[in-house]
């Protein structure tokens, strides 16, 4: 997967290509896979880098969703656990299961959260990662030592699955190339190409050259999540809104404050959401919020009030309380809701993808929807663009497709000994990946950011220099990437 192969790509195709996508992150990733698998010519741009916004910003979890199960989303909760169990067989270098505790405070709770889970169970059906079951508070406490026990009565377990997003986009990206698709980061789409007032293409810009670029396509794809009105937008100036956007937190914790390998899922919370602690790659992953924004950006900031509600909930099932000080990062998220004409609480909005085909333009968007389905939503999407384009029809063969192996950061020689990052892996991460700049590297190839904001600071001079001399950059180059770095990690810091 190298970058100025894909531009020669790009550059030189003059014969349209069946299928372009708009959106680089786990709709758009997903329809390339889908698309190039099938063995349609697709190719894929990206504004920033895979998976910069929404995609790598998750909790992590692969799931059939516990709370749509309490809002009666049936059919939801069972597309997503066939979709887990899929997942887990094509990449299970990336996907694994968890345990989660749900504990119990009051006497009700047990047997009441027993049920629920036990339908869970019946729902997942042969794709279950484990039967859940009731625990006596004394196997609580050995399930999660750091657990309040002032007033536990019990809990209940079951089993879901844990993942690395922003690793899983990657993969996929390598996954689609593998398959003969053309994928380009930073390269922001401008313009589309219209015959008739229907889209036939598209006109993008090389983030890095300013290089215009024309691509001819029979189907356009808009997967790009919370900035899908946007995208809209180039094709109709006055579009409605579809997208009611929600931003979700999460904040970062020494793994000393949930030791071991069990996760706590707290039921319900004031903001109608679950609220889960996670043992993450190290650490303690504490989320979400679900707070309706009027503004999408490329950066969310998380609130004030969002650190603080995650904190007062968590602490109320830790018996080491976590304070502001604590936080080791914190990161937000845009969810891509799909307007929804009742009630003002994102939380209540349905997680189900929506797919709109423009009458005038066919302008394709696939909006909504979440990272454990992503599959299916590219099925249904590649499926919808093959017949408004008139392709041959061919059968779509991801569900026991196998997702392709990352390049490891990791191995001899870390650039600093906390960090999972060495110089070999940087060169790799450049030339395999497309990593084109240091947050590149260290969000998204690597965690470094998320697991450690402050920390994760000084390996930003020696992989800007390792980067300069991949991609033959200059000093200017190294300076504004340290500079942007700094920047980076003071949104990710609660301060």
């Amino acid at each position: 997967m190298n970058r100025d192969d894909s531009m020669a790509r790009l550059r030189d195709r003059a014969e349209p290509w069946d299928i372009a996508i708009i959106g680089g992150g786990a709709t758009g990733l997903g329809a390339a896979v889908d698309a190039a698998s099938r063995g349609y010519d697709v190719c894929l741009l990206e504004r920033a880098d895979f998976a910069q916004g929404t995609s790598s910003r998750s909790t992590k979890l692969v799931h059939g969703g516990v709370r749509y199960l309490q809002q009666g989303n049936i059919g939801l909760v069972m597309e997503a656990l066939r979709e887990r169990g899929r997942l887990l067989r094509n990449a299970p270098h990336i996907v694994s299961d968890l345990a989660f505790v749900v504990p119990s405070y009051e006497w009700w709770e047990l047997p009441w959260y027993g049920i629920g889970l036990k339908v869970y169970d019946t729902l997942a059906g042969r794709y279950g990662f484990g039967r859940s079951g009731h625990l006596s508070r004394r196997e609580v406490v050995e399930a999660i030592p750091s657990i309040s026990t002032d007033g536990l009565r019990g809990g209940t377990r079951y089993y879901d699955g844990q993942f690395d997003d922003a690793r899983l986009a990657i993969c996929l990206a390598l996954t689609a190339t593998q398959h003969g698709a053309t994928l380009a980061n930073y390269t922001p789409v401008i313009e589309f190409i219209k015959s008739g007032g229907v889209v036939t293409g598209l006109v993008a810009q090389d983030a890095e050259t300013d290089e215009i670029l024309r691509v001819p396509a029979r189907a356009v794809i808009n997967a790009t999540g919370p900035f899908s009105d946007e995208v809209r937008r180039l094709d109709h100036a006055d579009t409605k809104r579809i997208i009611r956007p929600s931003q979700g937190t999460h904040i970062v914790l020494d793994g000393s404050f949930l030791p071991g390998d069990h996760a706590i899922m707290v039921p319900h919370t004031t903001d109608g959401r679950v609220l889960f602690a996670i043992p993450w790659m190290g650490v303690c992953v504490l989320g979400t919020t679900d707070v309706p924004l009027d503004e999408v950006t490329a950066e969310p900031t998380p609130t004030h009030a969002e650190i603080d509600f995650i904190l007062d909930t968590a602490n109320r099932y830790l018996a080491q309380p976590a304070t502001r000080a604590d936080i080791l990062s914190v990161f937000a998220g845009i969810r891509p809701l799909v307007q929804d004409a009742g009630g003002d609480s994102t939380s209540s909005i349905s997680r189900d993808h929506s797919i709109l085909i423009d009458q005038d333009s066919g302008l394709i968007t696939i909006a909504g929807g979440k990272w454990t389905t992503y599959r299916r939503m590219a099925e249904e999407v590649i499926d919808q663009a093959a017949s408004l384009a008139d392709l041959e029809p061919r059968r779509c063969v991801t569900h026991d497709l196998a997702i392709a192996r990352d390049v490891s950061l990791d191995g001899q020689g870390r650039l600093i000994e906390a960090f999972p990052v060495t110089a070999e892996g940087v060169r790799s991460a450049c030339s395999h990946t497309m990593a084109r700049t240091v947050g590149d590297i260290l969000a998204r190839r690597s965690r470094c950011l998320l697991l450690d904001a402050a920390g994760s600071s000084g390996l930003a001079e020696p992989v800007a220099d390792i980067m300069a001399s991949e991609l033959a950059k200059g000093a200017e180059w190294v300076a504004n990437q340290i500079r942007s770095f700094a920047h980076t990690v003071k949104q990710h810091r609660p301060d």
